[in-house]
Protein backbone atom coordinates (compact mmCIF):
# COMPACT_ATOMS: atom_id res chain seq x y z
CA UNK A 1 0.00 0.00 0.00
CA UNK A 2 1.69 3.75 -0.41
CA UNK A 3 2.17 5.46 2.46
CA UNK A 4 0.25 8.08 4.35
CA UNK A 5 0.76 11.28 4.80
CA UNK A 6 2.07 10.51 8.34
CA UNK A 7 5.28 9.98 7.44
CA UNK A 8 5.04 6.52 7.19
CA UNK A 9 4.56 4.02 4.87
CA UNK A 10 0.90 3.04 4.67
CA UNK A 11 -0.64 0.01 5.52
CA UNK A 12 -3.15 -2.68 4.29
CA UNK A 13 -3.94 -6.42 3.99
CA UNK A 14 -4.53 -7.60 0.70
CA UNK A 15 -6.46 -9.75 -0.54
CA UNK A 16 -5.30 -11.60 -3.47
CA UNK A 17 -5.54 -8.99 -6.21
CA UNK A 18 -4.74 -5.82 -3.73
CA UNK A 19 -3.71 -5.23 -4.43
CA UNK A 20 -5.87 -6.00 -4.21
CA UNK A 21 -2.16 -4.21 -0.65
CA UNK A 22 -5.55 -4.95 0.56
CA UNK A 23 -6.52 -2.39 -1.04
CA UNK A 24 -8.16 -1.25 -3.83
CA UNK A 25 -10.54 1.63 -2.18
CA UNK A 26 -14.61 0.63 -2.05
CA UNK A 27 -16.85 3.27 -3.14
CA UNK A 28 -16.54 5.84 -1.13
CA UNK A 29 -18.95 7.81 0.44
CA UNK A 30 -21.72 9.61 -1.69
CA UNK A 31 -20.28 8.59 -4.70
CA UNK A 32 -22.32 5.53 -5.65
CA UNK A 33 -20.76 1.86 -5.81
CA UNK A 34 -17.40 1.28 -7.10
CA UNK A 35 -16.32 -0.60 -9.99
CA UNK A 36 -15.38 -4.11 -9.12
CA UNK A 37 -16.24 -4.31 -5.37
CA UNK A 38 -14.90 -7.66 -5.20
CA UNK A 39 -11.54 -6.36 -5.79
CA UNK A 40 -11.53 -3.53 -3.26
CA UNK A 41 -9.79 -3.70 -0.12
CA UNK A 42 -11.64 -1.09 1.81
CA UNK A 43 -14.92 -0.17 1.54
CA UNK A 44 -14.86 4.33 1.68
CA UNK A 45 -15.10 4.01 5.13
CA UNK A 46 -11.88 2.83 4.98
CA UNK A 47 -13.09 -0.36 6.57
CA UNK A 48 -11.66 -3.75 5.33
CA UNK A 49 -14.75 -5.05 5.67
CA UNK A 50 -15.81 -5.27 2.02
CA UNK A 51 -13.92 -6.14 -0.66
CA UNK A 52 -9.74 -6.99 -1.17
CA UNK A 53 -7.25 -5.42 0.66
CA UNK A 54 -4.31 -3.56 -0.33
CA UNK A 55 -1.26 -3.60 1.44
CA UNK A 56 1.68 -1.46 1.02
CA UNK A 57 1.54 2.51 1.45
CA UNK A 58 3.78 4.47 -0.52
CA UNK A 59 6.84 4.42 2.10
CA UNK A 60 6.38 7.15 4.68
CA UNK A 61 7.62 5.19 7.76
CA UNK A 62 10.92 3.80 7.49
CA UNK A 63 11.46 0.73 5.85
CA UNK A 64 7.20 0.73 5.69
CA UNK A 65 7.57 1.38 1.85
CA UNK A 66 9.59 -1.51 1.49
CA UNK A 67 6.34 -3.90 2.10
CA UNK A 68 1.62 -1.39 2.89
CA UNK A 69 -0.67 -18.04 9.64
CA UNK A 70 -1.36 -21.49 11.65
CA UNK A 71 -0.67 -25.25 14.32
CA UNK A 72 0.51 -29.01 16.43
CA UNK A 73 1.84 -29.58 19.82
CA UNK A 74 4.41 -31.56 22.13
CA UNK A 75 6.45 -32.67 19.60
CA UNK A 76 8.01 -29.32 18.31
CA UNK A 77 8.07 -27.66 22.32
CA UNK A 78 11.87 -28.46 21.86
CA UNK A 79 12.07 -26.59 18.56
CA UNK A 80 10.31 -23.65 19.68
CA UNK A 81 12.37 -22.94 22.59
CA UNK A 82 15.64 -23.44 19.95
CA UNK A 83 14.55 -21.26 17.52
CA UNK A 84 12.78 -18.69 20.44
CA UNK A 85 16.76 -17.89 20.90
CA UNK A 86 18.12 -17.16 17.61
CA UNK A 87 18.84 -14.51 15.60
CA UNK A 88 16.53 -11.74 16.19
CA UNK A 89 16.80 -8.36 17.70
CA UNK A 90 15.00 -9.40 21.20
CA UNK A 91 17.71 -12.18 21.46
CA UNK A 92 17.93 -13.86 24.81
CA UNK A 93 17.59 -17.98 25.41
CA UNK A 94 15.01 -19.83 27.21
CA UNK A 95 15.19 -21.87 30.64
CA UNK A 96 13.22 -24.79 31.99
CA UNK A 97 10.49 -23.00 32.71
CA UNK A 98 10.35 -21.49 28.76
CA UNK A 99 10.01 -24.79 27.58
CA UNK A 100 7.21 -26.09 29.89
CA UNK A 101 5.42 -22.80 28.64
CA UNK A 102 5.90 -23.52 24.90
CA UNK A 103 4.78 -27.03 25.86
CA UNK A 104 1.82 -25.88 27.47
CA UNK A 105 1.23 -23.28 24.60
CA UNK A 106 1.57 -26.17 21.51
CA UNK A 107 -1.15 -27.97 23.57
CA UNK A 108 -3.61 -24.78 24.12
CA UNK A 109 -7.52 -25.50 22.98
CA UNK A 110 -8.60 -22.43 21.06
CA UNK A 111 -12.47 -21.92 21.80
CA UNK A 112 -14.05 -20.81 18.71
CA UNK A 113 -17.43 -18.76 19.14
CA UNK A 114 -19.61 -16.99 16.67
CA UNK A 115 -17.70 -13.90 15.64
CA UNK A 116 -18.53 -10.52 16.88
CA UNK A 117 -18.51 -7.20 14.84
CA UNK A 118 -14.82 -6.25 13.64
CA UNK A 119 -13.53 -3.86 16.73
CA UNK A 120 -12.62 -0.47 16.12
CA UNK A 121 -8.77 -0.91 15.49
CA UNK A 122 -10.00 -3.73 13.34
CA UNK A 123 -11.96 -0.59 11.07
CA UNK A 124 -15.23 -1.18 12.52
CA UNK A 125 -18.46 -2.66 10.41
CA UNK A 126 -20.98 -5.40 11.11
CA UNK A 127 -20.51 -9.39 12.27
CA UNK A 128 -19.11 -11.54 8.79
CA UNK A 129 -22.22 -13.10 6.82
CA UNK A 130 -22.21 -16.78 6.76
CA UNK A 131 -20.55 -17.90 3.82
CA UNK A 132 -22.02 -20.15 0.61
CA UNK A 133 -23.77 -23.52 2.01
CA UNK A 134 -24.08 -21.80 5.19
CA UNK A 135 -20.67 -21.77 7.05
CA UNK A 136 -20.79 -19.39 9.49
CA UNK A 137 -17.42 -17.72 10.87
CA UNK A 138 -15.58 -18.86 14.06
CA UNK A 139 -13.49 -16.49 16.10
CA UNK A 140 -10.86 -17.42 18.99
CA UNK A 141 -7.75 -16.08 20.71
CA UNK A 142 -4.62 -17.44 20.99
CA UNK A 143 -2.44 -17.32 23.70
CA UNK A 144 1.40 -16.52 22.46
CA UNK A 145 4.63 -14.81 24.38
CA UNK A 146 4.64 -11.58 24.54
CA UNK A 147 8.60 -11.75 24.11
CA UNK A 148 9.83 -14.53 22.07
CA UNK A 149 13.08 -14.40 23.70
CA UNK A 150 11.53 -14.96 26.92
CA UNK A 151 8.98 -17.73 26.12
CA UNK A 152 8.29 -18.65 29.96
CA UNK A 153 7.22 -14.72 30.99
CA UNK A 154 4.07 -12.73 30.32
CA UNK A 155 1.85 -13.44 27.46
CA UNK A 156 -0.48 -12.04 24.91
CA UNK A 157 -3.50 -12.95 22.93
CA UNK A 158 -3.88 -12.64 19.18
CA UNK A 159 -7.31 -12.85 17.11
CA UNK A 160 -7.86 -15.70 15.18
CA UNK A 161 -10.70 -15.98 12.35
CA UNK A 162 -12.09 -19.51 10.30
CA UNK A 163 -13.99 -20.83 7.73
CA UNK A 164 -14.21 -24.45 7.85
CA UNK A 165 -13.49 -26.11 4.62
CA UNK A 166 -16.42 -27.35 3.06
CA UNK A 167 -14.86 -31.42 2.26
CA UNK A 168 -13.66 -32.46 5.87
CA UNK A 169 -13.58 -35.97 4.77
CA UNK A 170 -10.70 -34.39 1.92
CA UNK A 171 -9.45 -32.04 4.05
CA UNK A 172 -5.91 -30.83 3.31
CA UNK A 173 -5.66 -28.65 6.67
CA UNK A 174 -5.57 -25.29 7.30
CA UNK A 175 -4.38 -22.39 5.12
CA UNK A 176 -3.02 -19.64 6.50
CA UNK A 177 -3.70 -15.77 5.13
CA UNK A 178 -1.62 -12.64 5.60
CA UNK A 179 -3.01 -10.20 3.64
CA UNK A 180 -0.40 -7.37 3.85
CA UNK A 181 0.45 -3.96 5.57
CA UNK A 182 1.76 -4.53 8.00
CA UNK A 183 -0.92 -3.75 9.34
CA UNK A 184 -3.75 -4.70 8.25
CA UNK A 185 -6.31 -7.27 10.30
CA UNK A 186 -6.67 -10.65 8.66
CA UNK A 187 -9.60 -11.09 11.01
CA UNK A 188 -11.81 -8.04 9.06
CA UNK A 189 -10.02 -8.62 5.90
CA UNK A 190 -10.39 -12.49 5.64
CA UNK A 191 -14.38 -12.31 5.13
CA UNK A 192 -14.21 -9.68 3.12
CA UNK A 193 -12.17 -11.43 0.75
CA UNK A 194 -13.54 -14.80 1.30
CA UNK A 195 -15.40 -14.87 -2.11
CA UNK A 196 -11.98 -14.97 -4.11
CA UNK A 197 -10.91 -18.04 -2.08
CA UNK A 198 -13.87 -20.04 -2.04
CA UNK A 199 -12.51 -22.64 -4.56
CA UNK A 200 -9.62 -23.59 -2.09
CA UNK A 201 -12.26 -23.76 0.91
CA UNK A 202 -13.39 -27.04 -0.60
CA UNK A 203 -9.77 -28.74 1.14
CA UNK A 204 -8.73 -26.09 3.62
CA UNK A 205 -10.17 -24.36 6.18
CA UNK A 206 -9.69 -20.48 5.43
CA UNK A 207 -7.63 -18.73 8.65
CA UNK A 208 -6.57 -15.45 9.15
CA UNK A 209 -5.17 -13.41 12.53
CA UNK A 210 -4.81 -9.75 13.55
CA UNK A 211 -0.86 -10.14 13.86
CA UNK A 212 0.41 -8.57 17.33
CA UNK A 213 0.50 -4.75 17.37
CA UNK A 214 -3.01 -5.13 14.99
CA UNK A 215 -6.97 -5.28 15.48
CA UNK A 216 -7.44 -7.14 18.55
CA UNK A 217 -3.66 -8.62 19.22
CA UNK A 218 -2.95 -6.16 21.92
CA UNK A 219 -3.22 -3.15 19.14
CA UNK A 220 -0.41 -0.43 18.70
CA UNK A 221 -2.17 2.93 19.93
CA UNK A 222 -0.72 6.33 18.89
CA UNK A 223 -3.06 9.36 18.19
CA UNK A 224 -6.51 9.60 18.99
CA UNK A 225 -8.99 10.31 16.04
CA UNK A 226 -9.16 14.23 16.02
CA UNK A 227 -5.59 14.68 16.18
CA UNK A 228 -4.87 12.07 13.19
CA UNK A 229 -7.21 14.08 11.34
CA UNK A 230 -4.70 17.14 12.26
CA UNK A 231 -1.89 14.60 10.97
CA UNK A 232 -2.64 13.31 7.66
CA UNK A 233 -3.35 16.62 6.71
CA UNK A 234 -0.03 17.79 7.23
CA UNK A 235 2.51 18.96 4.85
CA UNK A 236 4.22 15.53 4.29
CA UNK A 237 6.83 17.68 1.40
CA UNK A 238 8.02 20.60 3.16
CA UNK A 239 9.45 23.62 1.30
CA UNK A 240 11.71 25.62 3.49
CA UNK A 241 13.15 25.15 7.05
CA UNK A 242 10.01 26.19 8.99
CA UNK A 243 7.94 23.57 7.03
CA UNK A 244 10.66 21.37 7.45
CA UNK A 245 11.01 21.90 11.31
CA UNK A 246 7.02 21.59 11.53
CA UNK A 247 7.14 18.50 10.04
CA UNK A 248 10.02 16.39 12.57
CA UNK A 249 8.06 18.15 15.57
CA UNK A 250 4.92 16.21 13.66
CA UNK A 251 6.71 12.67 13.41
CA UNK A 252 8.09 13.23 17.27
CA UNK A 253 4.99 13.88 18.30
CA UNK A 254 3.22 10.79 16.76
CA UNK A 255 6.11 8.42 18.04
CA UNK A 256 6.04 10.06 21.71
CA UNK A 257 2.13 8.98 21.34
CA UNK A 258 2.98 5.45 20.41
CA UNK A 259 5.55 5.31 23.11
CA UNK A 260 3.66 6.52 25.98
CA UNK A 261 0.32 4.34 24.66
CA UNK A 262 2.03 1.30 23.99
CA UNK A 263 5.52 1.58 24.77
CA UNK A 264 6.00 -1.90 26.48
CA UNK A 265 4.76 -3.77 22.91
CA UNK A 266 6.66 -1.82 20.70
CA UNK A 267 9.57 -3.84 20.88
CA UNK A 268 8.08 -6.97 20.00
CA UNK A 269 5.74 -6.71 17.26
CA UNK A 270 8.11 -7.22 14.63
CA UNK A 271 8.31 -9.90 11.72
CA UNK A 272 10.31 -12.25 13.33
CA UNK A 273 8.39 -12.52 16.27
CA UNK A 274 5.04 -12.79 13.85
CA UNK A 275 6.72 -15.66 12.14
CA UNK A 276 7.07 -17.63 15.36
CA UNK A 277 3.18 -16.60 16.33
CA UNK A 278 2.26 -18.69 13.11
CA UNK A 279 4.15 -21.45 13.68
CA UNK A 280 2.89 -22.00 17.23
CA UNK A 281 -0.31 -21.45 15.43
CA UNK A 282 0.11 -24.08 12.90
CA UNK A 283 0.95 -26.72 16.33
CA UNK A 284 -2.10 -24.98 17.88
CA UNK A 285 -4.48 -25.80 14.58
CA UNK A 286 -3.11 -29.10 14.54
CA UNK A 287 -1.14 -29.06 11.37
CA UNK A 288 2.49 -30.82 10.54
CA UNK A 289 3.14 -28.21 8.18
CA UNK A 290 1.87 -24.75 7.42
CA UNK A 291 0.09 -23.85 4.41
CA UNK A 292 0.09 -19.90 3.80
CA UNK A 293 -1.00 -17.12 1.63
CA UNK A 294 0.99 -14.22 1.49
CA UNK A 295 0.05 -11.08 -0.35
CA UNK A 296 2.15 -8.19 -0.15
CA UNK A 297 4.11 -8.04 2.99
CA UNK A 298 2.59 -11.24 3.79
CA UNK A 299 4.92 -12.38 1.01
CA UNK A 300 8.09 -11.10 4.26
CA UNK A 301 6.55 -12.76 6.57
CA UNK A 302 6.25 -15.50 4.80
CA UNK A 303 9.76 -15.79 3.45
CA UNK A 304 10.79 -15.01 7.26
CA UNK A 305 9.08 -18.26 8.63
CA UNK A 306 10.39 -19.87 5.72
CA UNK A 307 13.77 -19.12 6.75
CA UNK A 308 13.17 -19.48 10.57
CA UNK A 309 10.99 -22.81 9.74
CA UNK A 310 11.65 -24.52 6.84
CA UNK A 311 11.42 -28.18 7.57
CA UNK A 312 7.42 -26.82 8.78
CA UNK A 313 6.77 -24.97 5.12
CA UNK A 314 3.57 -26.88 3.14
CA UNK A 315 1.78 -25.30 -0.01
CA UNK A 316 2.67 -21.80 -0.12
CA UNK A 317 2.30 -19.18 -2.07
CA UNK A 318 2.95 -15.60 -2.29
CA UNK A 319 1.45 -12.86 -4.37
CA UNK A 320 2.44 -9.68 -4.84
CA UNK A 321 6.06 -9.83 -3.34
CA UNK A 322 8.56 -7.81 -1.45
CA UNK A 323 11.79 -7.77 -2.84
CA UNK A 324 13.54 -8.65 0.52
CA UNK A 325 17.27 -8.22 -0.64
CA UNK A 326 15.89 -4.35 -1.03
CA UNK A 327 16.79 -1.65 1.99
CA UNK A 328 14.17 0.39 3.13
CA UNK A 329 15.16 3.54 1.15
CA UNK A 330 15.52 0.72 -2.20
CA UNK A 331 11.88 -0.02 -1.57
CA UNK A 332 10.77 3.24 -1.40
CA UNK A 333 12.59 4.47 -4.66
CA UNK A 334 11.29 0.83 -6.48
CA UNK A 335 7.65 1.62 -5.00
CA UNK A 336 8.35 5.55 -6.56
CA UNK A 337 8.94 3.83 -9.69
CA UNK A 338 6.26 1.38 -9.42
CA UNK A 339 3.24 4.15 -8.63
CA UNK A 340 4.86 6.64 -11.22
CA UNK A 341 4.51 3.37 -14.26
CA UNK A 342 0.68 2.49 -13.10
CA UNK A 343 0.24 6.33 -12.99
CA UNK A 344 1.71 7.01 -16.74
CA UNK A 345 -0.40 3.31 -17.69
CA UNK A 346 -3.63 4.98 -16.32
CA UNK A 347 -3.07 8.13 -18.33
CA UNK A 348 -2.07 6.37 -21.67
CA UNK A 349 -5.56 4.45 -21.38
CA UNK A 350 -6.96 7.73 -20.33
CA UNK A 351 -5.96 9.16 -23.71
CA UNK A 352 -6.21 5.84 -25.71
CA UNK A 353 -10.10 6.70 -25.03
CA UNK A 354 -10.34 10.33 -26.38
CA UNK A 355 -13.22 12.96 -25.64
CA UNK A 356 -14.28 9.92 -22.80
CA UNK A 357 -11.65 11.08 -20.79
CA UNK A 358 -12.38 13.75 -18.88
CA UNK A 359 -8.60 14.81 -18.18
CA UNK A 360 -7.20 17.54 -19.73
CA UNK A 361 -4.12 16.61 -21.95
CA UNK A 362 -3.86 14.94 -25.48
CA UNK A 363 -1.30 12.94 -24.60
CA UNK A 364 0.25 11.19 -20.82
CA UNK A 365 2.79 13.89 -20.20
CA UNK A 366 0.31 16.25 -20.16
CA UNK A 367 -2.77 14.66 -17.84
CA UNK A 368 0.57 14.11 -15.85
CA UNK A 369 1.29 17.96 -15.74
CA UNK A 370 -2.23 18.57 -15.10
CA UNK A 371 -1.60 16.63 -11.74
CA UNK A 372 1.73 18.49 -10.63
CA UNK A 373 0.21 21.90 -11.19
CA UNK A 374 -3.28 20.51 -9.81
CA UNK A 375 -1.05 18.93 -6.42
CA UNK A 376 1.34 22.95 -6.90
CA UNK A 377 -2.59 24.26 -6.01
CA UNK A 378 -3.57 22.38 -3.66
CA UNK A 379 -0.44 22.82 -0.89
CA UNK A 380 -1.01 26.23 -1.76
CA UNK A 381 -4.55 26.58 -0.89
CA UNK A 382 -6.79 23.22 -0.13
CA UNK A 383 -10.45 22.75 -1.35
CA UNK A 384 -13.34 22.23 0.34
CA UNK A 385 -13.52 18.17 1.15
CA UNK A 386 -15.77 15.89 3.31
CA UNK A 387 -17.69 17.73 5.77
CA UNK A 388 -15.33 20.82 7.62
CA UNK A 389 -12.43 18.84 6.53
CA UNK A 390 -10.25 20.23 3.28
CA UNK A 391 -8.33 17.81 0.91
CA UNK A 392 -4.86 19.05 1.02
CA UNK A 393 -1.94 18.21 -1.54
CA UNK A 394 -0.68 15.48 0.73
CA UNK A 395 -4.42 13.76 0.75
CA UNK A 396 -4.72 14.09 -2.84
CA UNK A 397 -1.41 12.17 -3.52
CA UNK A 398 -2.36 9.54 -0.73
CA UNK A 399 -5.94 9.20 -2.65
CA UNK A 400 -4.47 9.39 -6.37
CA UNK A 401 -1.82 5.94 -4.76
CA UNK A 402 -4.63 4.54 -3.08
CA UNK A 403 -6.56 4.51 -6.57
CA UNK A 404 -3.78 2.63 -8.42
CA UNK A 405 -3.64 -0.57 -6.74
CA UNK A 406 -6.20 -1.88 -8.46
CA UNK A 407 -7.14 -0.78 -12.55
CA UNK A 408 -11.07 -1.18 -11.69
CA UNK A 409 -10.07 1.88 -9.87
CA UNK A 410 -9.30 3.93 -12.54
CA UNK A 411 -13.00 5.23 -13.28
CA UNK A 412 -12.80 6.60 -9.38
CA UNK A 413 -8.90 7.99 -9.97
CA UNK A 414 -10.22 10.16 -13.02
CA UNK A 415 -13.38 11.45 -11.42
CA UNK A 416 -11.35 12.34 -8.49
CA UNK A 417 -8.98 14.48 -10.33
CA UNK A 418 -11.75 16.12 -12.20
CA UNK A 419 -13.90 17.15 -9.50
CA UNK A 420 -10.57 18.54 -7.47
CA UNK A 421 -9.67 20.38 -10.36
CA UNK A 422 -13.50 22.07 -10.24
CA UNK A 423 -12.87 22.81 -6.90
CA UNK A 424 -14.36 19.73 -4.91
CA UNK A 425 -12.31 17.20 -3.16
CA UNK A 426 -13.99 14.82 -1.54
CA UNK A 427 -13.90 11.78 -3.92
CA UNK A 428 -10.05 12.25 -3.41
CA UNK A 429 -10.31 12.78 0.17
CA UNK A 430 -12.34 9.50 0.82
CA UNK A 431 -9.62 7.79 -1.20
CA UNK A 432 -6.83 8.95 1.31
CA UNK A 433 -9.07 8.43 4.22
CA UNK A 434 -9.56 4.57 2.89
CA UNK A 435 -6.03 4.62 3.14
CA UNK A 436 -5.39 5.71 6.43
CA UNK A 437 -7.92 3.28 7.59
CA UNK A 438 -10.73 6.35 8.64
CA UNK A 439 -14.25 5.25 8.82
CA UNK A 440 -17.44 7.40 8.22
CA UNK A 441 -17.84 7.82 11.65
CA UNK A 442 -14.29 9.89 12.05
CA UNK A 443 -12.74 6.71 13.58
CA UNK A 444 -9.65 5.54 12.43
CA UNK A 445 -8.76 1.77 13.06
CA UNK A 446 -4.60 0.71 14.14
CA UNK A 447 -4.00 -0.09 10.89
CA UNK A 448 -1.54 2.91 10.19
CA UNK A 449 -0.41 3.08 13.82
CA UNK A 450 0.57 -0.79 13.56
CA UNK A 451 2.01 -0.11 10.25
CA UNK A 452 4.89 2.17 11.81
CA UNK A 453 5.60 0.06 15.12
CA UNK A 454 6.06 -2.85 12.80
CA UNK A 455 8.26 -1.55 9.97
CA UNK A 456 10.73 0.73 12.36
CA UNK A 457 11.49 -1.77 14.68
CA UNK A 458 12.22 -4.05 11.58
CA UNK A 459 14.59 -1.31 9.60
CA UNK A 460 17.84 -0.46 11.27
CA UNK A 461 17.64 3.00 8.73
CA UNK A 462 16.95 6.39 10.54
CA UNK A 463 17.05 9.42 8.08
CA UNK A 464 17.70 12.73 9.36
CA UNK A 465 16.29 16.06 7.77
CA UNK A 466 19.54 16.38 5.93
CA UNK A 467 20.20 12.80 4.75
CA UNK A 468 16.96 12.80 3.67
CA UNK A 469 17.16 16.07 1.55
CA UNK A 470 20.33 14.72 -0.16
CA UNK A 471 18.48 11.97 -1.51
CA UNK A 472 15.38 13.96 -3.09
CA UNK A 473 16.53 14.30 -6.41
CA UNK A 474 16.45 10.36 -6.96
CA UNK A 475 12.85 10.34 -5.66
CA UNK A 476 12.00 13.13 -7.83
CA UNK A 477 13.85 11.63 -11.11
CA UNK A 478 12.11 8.32 -10.35
CA UNK A 479 8.22 10.10 -9.64
CA UNK A 480 7.37 13.75 -10.73
CA UNK A 481 4.43 12.90 -8.94
CA UNK A 482 5.46 10.65 -6.02
CA UNK A 483 8.91 11.13 -5.48
CA UNK A 484 9.11 14.20 -2.89
CA UNK A 485 5.90 12.57 -0.62
CA UNK A 486 7.66 9.02 -0.71
CA UNK A 487 11.08 10.62 -0.15
CA UNK A 488 10.50 12.59 2.65
CA UNK A 489 8.74 9.62 4.03
CA UNK A 490 12.42 8.50 4.75
CA UNK A 491 12.03 10.32 7.89
CA UNK A 492 9.39 7.88 9.46
CA UNK A 493 11.76 6.36 11.85
CA UNK A 494 14.04 9.22 13.03
CA UNK A 495 12.40 9.62 16.19
CA UNK A 496 10.83 5.61 17.13
CA UNK A 497 11.48 4.86 20.41
CA UNK A 498 12.82 1.54 19.66
CA UNK A 499 15.98 -0.01 17.48
CA UNK A 500 15.92 -1.85 14.17
CA UNK A 501 16.31 -5.37 13.63
CA UNK A 502 17.92 -5.54 10.23
CA UNK A 503 19.11 -3.87 7.05
CA UNK A 504 17.44 -6.26 5.08
CA UNK A 505 15.50 -9.34 6.36
CA UNK A 506 17.16 -13.26 5.63
CA UNK A 507 14.54 -15.34 3.64
CA UNK A 508 16.95 -17.81 2.67
CA UNK A 509 15.38 -21.72 3.29
CA UNK A 510 17.13 -24.50 2.27
CA UNK A 511 15.63 -27.78 2.03
CA UNK A 512 11.56 -25.74 2.41
CA UNK A 513 9.07 -27.27 -0.06
CA UNK A 514 8.48 -25.32 -3.02
CA UNK A 515 6.54 -22.04 -2.48
CA UNK A 516 5.01 -20.18 -5.73
CA UNK A 517 6.39 -17.25 -6.14
CA UNK A 518 4.04 -14.53 -8.27
CA UNK A 519 5.07 -11.20 -9.68
CA UNK A 520 2.92 -8.65 -11.47
CA UNK A 521 4.58 -6.46 -13.99
CA UNK A 522 2.20 -3.83 -13.49
CA UNK A 523 2.03 -4.03 -9.92
CA UNK A 524 2.62 -0.86 -8.34
CA UNK A 525 3.13 -1.05 -4.36
CA UNK A 526 5.15 -4.06 -4.98
CA UNK A 527 7.46 -3.60 -8.39
CA UNK A 528 7.71 -6.73 -10.08
CA UNK A 529 10.99 -7.25 -9.64
CA UNK A 530 10.13 -7.88 -6.66
CA UNK A 531 9.54 -11.39 -7.46
CA UNK A 532 12.94 -13.12 -8.87
CA UNK A 533 14.80 -11.51 -6.28
CA UNK A 534 12.26 -13.40 -3.57
CA UNK A 535 12.73 -16.45 -5.55
CA UNK A 536 16.60 -16.51 -6.28
CA UNK A 537 16.41 -14.99 -1.76
CA UNK A 538 15.13 -18.61 -1.09
CA UNK A 539 17.29 -20.72 -2.77
CA UNK A 540 17.14 -23.37 -5.22
CA UNK A 541 14.51 -25.58 -5.58
CA UNK A 542 12.24 -23.52 -3.34
CA UNK A 543 11.45 -20.57 -4.81
CA UNK A 544 8.87 -21.23 -7.88
CA UNK A 545 8.52 -17.82 -10.33
CA UNK A 546 5.16 -17.03 -12.16
CA UNK A 547 4.61 -13.67 -13.96
CA UNK A 548 1.44 -11.98 -14.46
CA UNK A 549 1.42 -9.71 -17.43
CA UNK A 550 -0.99 -7.05 -15.93
CA UNK A 551 -1.90 -4.31 -13.92
CA UNK A 552 -2.58 -3.79 -9.75
CA UNK A 553 -1.73 -4.76 -7.01
CA UNK A 554 -1.54 -9.07 -6.92
CA UNK A 555 -2.18 -11.09 -9.33
CA UNK A 556 -4.48 -14.25 -8.21
CA UNK A 557 -7.45 -12.14 -7.74
CA UNK A 558 -6.92 -10.21 -10.82
CA UNK A 559 -9.30 -12.39 -12.72
CA UNK A 560 -6.34 -14.20 -14.81
CA UNK A 561 -7.48 -17.32 -15.38
CA UNK A 562 -4.05 -18.93 -15.73
CA UNK A 563 -2.96 -17.65 -12.72
CA UNK A 564 -6.14 -18.85 -10.61
CA UNK A 565 -5.52 -21.95 -12.24
CA UNK A 566 -1.37 -22.64 -11.07
CA UNK A 567 -2.22 -21.29 -7.59
CA UNK A 568 -5.34 -23.86 -7.44
CA UNK A 569 -3.52 -26.76 -8.41
CA UNK A 570 -0.98 -26.16 -6.14
CA UNK A 571 -2.65 -25.94 -3.26
CA UNK A 572 -5.42 -27.70 -4.27
CA UNK A 573 -3.09 -30.98 -5.16
CA UNK A 574 0.08 -30.34 -5.33
CA UNK A 575 0.61 -29.33 -8.68
CA UNK A 576 3.92 -27.35 -9.04
CA UNK A 577 3.57 -25.09 -12.04
CA UNK A 578 7.05 -24.82 -14.55
CA UNK A 579 9.25 -22.03 -12.65
CA UNK A 580 9.21 -19.34 -15.38
CA UNK A 581 5.65 -19.88 -16.23
CA UNK A 582 4.09 -16.76 -17.72
CA UNK A 583 0.15 -15.63 -17.52
CA UNK A 584 -1.03 -12.82 -19.72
Amino acid sequence: MPTSPTGRPGAGPDPGGDGRDSDAPGPPEGHGPAPGTDDAVRDGAGSPASGTVRTEVPGRHGGAARRAGTLLAAATATLLLVTAGCSDGDGGGGNGSGEQRDRDLGSQSLDWKPCPAPSEAEGGGTAPSPLPGGTTWECSFMEVPRDWAKPGGETIELALIRAKARDQADRIGSLIFNFGGPGGSGVSTLPAAAQDFERLRARYDLVSFDPRGVGRSQPVECLDDPELDQYYAQDATPDDSAEEKTYSDNLNRYDSACEENSGPDLPHVGTTNAARDMDLMRQVLGDDKLHYFGISYGTELGGVYAHLFPENVGRAVFDAVVDPTSTAVEGSLGQARGFQLAFTNFAKDCVARGDACQLPGSTPEEIQQFVIDLQNRLEKKPIPGIGDRELTQTQATNGIAQALYSKEYWPLLEQGLDEADGGDGSLLLALSDAMNGRNREGQYSNLQAANAAINCVDFKERYSTEQTKARLPEFREASPIFGDYLGWGLMGCNHWPVPGQWETPDVSAPGAAPILVIGNTGDPATPYEGARAMVQALGKGVGVELTYEGEGHGAYNSGSKCVARAVDQYLLNGKVPASGTVCR
